[in-house]
């Protein structure tokens, strides 16, 4: 439940932005798979109350409540939101937002956007540790859903797909009409590829495929199954079809955060780096505290690259690096920077690196064809590619064979 947030400026002819707040995001809350949010009229007949967050999970049935403020100063707006366990009374997360916007409609979608993002993010991570703690021994096919979700939001690792992968499978044999077990588990494959640690690509996206489909078919309006599915045509190269399940994605959810990094990385690698870095700040904009946010600087500091930004594109990258050390294509990439630049010292370690955590890896040639075999091998990326990251990396000593 969302209760009405408070409106703490001086001026009470902004109680209209404080309550407009409150209606866009019980509005993108209630978008959330499987949700149940307690509508306005209902919410709103709390408004100006001194409330008891447990009566009010008693009476109402719901297990998370809402609350927050809102501040306007001119052009300058802060909310701060609360998020609370209404069966404790425990809070499990605040956060604030403040942003300088003299648009009062974009500003109210970009801190709607974030709040909803990252309330839905808290929401589920609080289930999967509820899950832990109560150690159910027969868990249902939700609650592994849930649990699949949770280890998912972590930063990623091989690890960490094996762990949710095999939480929605469980969940999947349990319940074999279950959408969001598929989608999980197609999200994980394709993710694999897409990260190079798929040792069979074609039957994962096969299987992928499947999944999605037989998803789409049960839900066609799943926010999710469009965007993996545009994750799996890019691995494909079908570029124009990922765009468009890409885009897809963004209608049924425009806070989908990841959805719309992923097409900017889909312009990247279509040749149009200018428009692939304003979809990824949005996309960072709308979910700040993104755990995977390696991947997000990672098609910043390329685009940059590509736009001959060099000095910028090693910050991203080198930000990409503190975010998540444990990609070995980042470390690569960053070489290939570095060399570009004529840092080749610094470039070779990172070569070094990238290599020792992935040894397979060991001449363009070999990265060449992962690119090719991981859908990026689209005839405007590579060159773009040739002209940056590979001569850097030649220059740092990594061979071509």
């Amino acid at each position: 439940m969302v209760l009405p947030f408070e409106n703490l400026s001086k001026d009470p002819d902004q109680e209209y932005f404080a309550d407009g707040i409150t209606d866009d995001l019980t509005t993108d809350l209630s978008r959330i798979s499987d949700s149940f949010v307690i509508a306005r009229n209902t919410a709103f007949t709390y408004k100006g109350k001194a409330v008891d967050v447990k009566q009010i999970g008693r009476e109402l049935g719901v297990r998370y409540v809402i609350e927050g403020s809102v501040r306007r100063a001119g052009d300058q707006v802060r909310v701060n939101v609360q998020l609370i366990d209404a069966e404790t009374g425990a809070h499990l997360w605040a956060d604030r937002f403040e942003t300088d916007r003299a648009n009062l409609a974009e500003a109210q979608n970009e801190i709607t956007g974030r709040l909803a993002r990252s309330l839905h993010r808290e929401i589920v991570q609080n289930v999967g540790r509820r899950i832990e703690q109560e150690k159910a021994v027969d868990p249902d096919s939700r609650d592994l859903v849930m649990r699949g979700w949770t280890i998912l939001y972590r930063p990623m690792s091989l690890a960490n797909r094996q762990e949710a992968e095999q939480a929605f499978e469980q969940a999947l044999e349990i319940d074999p009409r279950s959408v969001d077990a598929r989608i999980g588990i197609a999200m994980v494959l394709v993710a694999n590829v897409t990260d190079g640690w798929s040792s069979s690509v074609q039957q994962d996206l096969t299987r992928a495929e499947q999944l999605l489909l037989e998803a789409l078919k049960r839900d066609a309006n799943r926010s999710t199954a469009h965007y993996t599915i545009g994750i799996l045509r890019r691995s494909q190269g079908r570029l124009a079809e990922a765009k468009i399940e890409l885009e897809t994605a963004i209608t049924l959810d425009r806070n989908n955060a990841r959805a719309i990094m992923h097409l900017g990385s889909v312009l990247l690698l279509m040749g149009q780096p200018e428009a692939a870095i304003a979809k990824v700040e949005e996309a960072i904009r709308l979910n700040p505290h993104e755990p995977n946010l390696a991947s997000y600087y990672w098609a910043l500091a390329t685009s940059h690259l590509f736009l001959g930004n060099v000095d910028e594109a090693i910050d991203l990258l080198r930000k990409a690096r503190a975010e998540n050390p444990g990609l070995w294509w980042v470390h690569l990439w960053l070489a290939g920077a570095l060399g570009f630049r004529g840092d080749l010292d610094e470039a070779r370690a990172e070569a070094a690196e990238a290599t020792k955590l992935k040894p397979e890896v060991n001449s363009v040639a070999r990265w060449r064809a992962g690119f090719v075999e991981r859908g990026f091998g689209n005839v405007q990326f590579q060159a773009l590619l040739e002209k940056t990251v590979f001569i850097g990396i030649r220059r740092a000593g990594f061979p071509d064979e």
